[in-house]
């Protein structure tokens, strides 16, 4: 349904090495770049970031997070190491997430702007 996400984030050099360390296990990278913007995905942009001085406001009542699709569940795993030692803080070690689904395979981490990011994987895979 959707063609792409755009987000507003306050440092564009922070926010590029987090991306681009956090998304690379996941097969995506960035397509697009100026010094004002980003662009991310595998075969075209899909994820959009660009300068803001009023990004949304972390908040972690507010149901809002990006789910990024991963090819295994090594992946998600990569994502969530790759994440956490570059600027993100963890909100869910990978692992499964039965209450979602028999092969739910998932991590959660919130990126340096608050946003909150999911990585997952639905095919038992190793």
């Amino acid at each position: 349904m959707l063609d792409h996400v755009s987000i507003g984030v306050r440092d564009i050099t922070r926010t590029r090495r987090f991306y681009d360390a956090a998304l690379a296990p996941l097969g995506y990278t960035c397509l697009s770049s100026g010094t004002d913007s980003l662009g991310y995905g595998a075969d075209s942009v899909r994820f959009w970031i660009g300068r803001s001085e009023s990004p949304v406001a972390p908040d972690m009542a507010s149901g809002l997070h990006f789910c990024f699709v991963a090819e295994s569940r090594a992946a998600v795993d990569a994502f969530h190491k790759a994440a956490t030692a570059n600027g993100g803080q963890d909100n869910g070690a990978p692992g499964l997430r039965a209450d979602y689904g028999p092969d739910y395979y998932a991590a959660f981490v919130i990126d340096p702007d608050g946003y909150r990011l999911e990585a997952y994987c639905g095919v038992h895979s190793h």
